[in-house]
């Protein structure tokens, strides 16, 4: 977030002998100065707290770059800069930057592949041959990554034409079909799927997306393969246009609700947060990529999350293990998920998803009382769309 967005800005407070080890302002980033030294500050420091309170008011006059950032163009240049002199200092070298769309002074930071690895995209279904048809296809047709395979695990179907699709699909070398014919339980089903891969990255996909952005898997990529990242997800949309998932807020309507819902694809959300990439407490699995490692390091998927809550709980445990959640809006695909599907319609289904609800608080219970580290604690827990909290 920091990276791509000067969100601490002007009011910040640092100790004296901080600032001594990493030197005050610098002429060469004039205009964005602030930008560099916090980055600098935010380097070094042991720990960092931000005050949810409102302490100041920002004073926009007509030369001010807050009312106008045409005014001091040069502050661009230097941002970018600042921040590619920053991930030097780390070690990460070939990154450009460029302005997002929505505003000049936030920022697209493009991560060089490392390395080709071989990516395993798991996608599970039953029946509904058209959709699986639509999301292959998709990924043959726009995708730019040069190296992955695909590993399909039919959970019961019982349809002819998806039968006649495998065997379609087996011309692919790099296609697997397997099956595992039990009650639904999303995660066990992924992780038997995942027991079949090759692969160095998961990418765990819905059968109901449809591809957008051809580098789609490089977008995610170019994050998850820092050692400090463990996964990432993308944003998704409904046939309409309209936001699907752009990241998932811990403590949402009481366990966790997706960002943003129903917005328009071409709006740019509170504070241009849907137009710039960031780090999420979690992300959705109909579209997440995860490093192998990370995966099995953390045990899989908790099969006892069947249906609710089980990419979440992933997502808690990876960072748990202390690795970060990113999500890019850069990496685009629709879902065709029904926007008034009902999935709970039955008692019996009622009735799994309270236990697997009570799951979820016991685990993550204290964290839960903490609140999401990426949401403002004035902010509403009963809107995806950073509404302040008691406002009429």
């Amino acid at each position: 977030n920091l990276r791509s967005n000067n969100y601490i800005c002007h009011l910040s407070v640092f100790s004296r002998e901080l600032l001594d080890k990493v030197g005050k302002f610098r002429s060469e980033y004039d205009g964005s100065q602030d930008h560099d030294m916090i980055l600098r500050l935010t380097e070094q420091a042991q720990k960092i707290v931000h005050i949810p309170k409102l302490l100041y008011y920002w004073r926009a006059h007509s030369n001010s770059v807050a009312q106008n950032i045409d005014i001091k163009d040069y502050a661009i240049k230097a941002a970018q800069a600042a921040i590619v002199a920053s991930l030097e200092r780390r070690g990460i070298t070939g990154v450009t930057v460029d302005s997002i769309k929505a505003y000049k002074s936030m920022y697209r930071l493009h991560y060089p592949i490392i390395k080709n690895d071989l990516v395993s995209i798991i996608i599970p279904t039953k029946n509904h041959s058209d959709d699986l048809k639509k999301c292959i296809k998709s990924i043959f047709e726009k995708s730019t990554y040069p190296n992955f395979e695909i590993v399909i695990v039919d959970n019961g179907s019982d349809e002819e034409a998806l039968f006649e699709y495998y065997e379609e699909i087996k011309q692919y070398p790099n296609v697997t079909v397997c099956s595992l014919d039990i009650p639904f339980n999303y995660s066990r089903i992924n992780n038997y799927a995942i027991s079949k891969a090759k692969g160095e990255y998961y990418l765990l996909l819905n059968n109901d997306i449809e591809i957008i952005t051809p580098n789609w898997i490089e977008e995610m990529l170019m994050y998850v393969q820092r050692e400090d990242v463990g996964a990432a997800g993308a944003m998704l949309y409904y046939p309409d246009d309209t936001v699907q998932h752009a990241g998932v807020l811990l403590g949402l309507n009481g366990i966790a609700g997706h960002y943003f819902k129903n917005f328009g694809r071409n709006e740019i959300g509170y504070m241009g947060r849907l137009s710039y990439a960031q780090d999420m407490t979690a992300v959705t699995a109909a579209c997440m990529l995860i490093k192998a490692s990370v995966f099995h390091q953390i045990g899989g998927l908790d099969e006892g999350f069947e249906v609710a809550f089980n990419d979440v709980d992933l997502c808690m445990k990876i960072r748990k293990a202390g690795y970060l959640i990113v999500w890019t809006p850069f990496a685009e695909l629709y879902h065709y998920e029904s926007k008034s599907r009902g999935y709970e319609d039955t008692e019996e289904k009622q009735r799994r998803f309270m236990r697997e609800i009570d799951r979820f608080q016991a685990r993550w219970g204290k964290e839960l009382r903490a609140g999401d580290p990426y949401y403002n604690p004035n902010l509403s827990l009963e809107r995806d769309d950073f509404y302040p909290k008691n406002l009429k």
